[in-house]
């Protein structure tokens, strides 16, 4: 019970499975190195915004709780 028999019919789903993904693959429409460099600068810059905003706001709320405590 459950045990594999090696049919033909088990590696079927197998095949027709790699193939379903190898014809998604090749729909795949990948970016330039223009689009890919503006998106990763964006990222970047992004990132550091995000990251002095966290910062400052790490920051008041410190100095807040300092002021409420003494």
């Amino acid at each position: 019970m459950g045990e594999t028999t090696g049919n033909v019919a088990d590696k079927a789903p197998k095949k027709s499975w790699f193939k379903g993904v190898k014809s998604e693959f090749k729909k795949i429409v990948w970016p330039d190195k223009q689009t890919l460099t503006k998106q990763s600068i964006a990222v970047v810059i992004v990132t550091l915004v995000l990251g002095i905003v966290i910062y400052l706001l790490d920051y008041l709320i410190e100095l807040g709780i300092g002021f409420i405590l003494g």
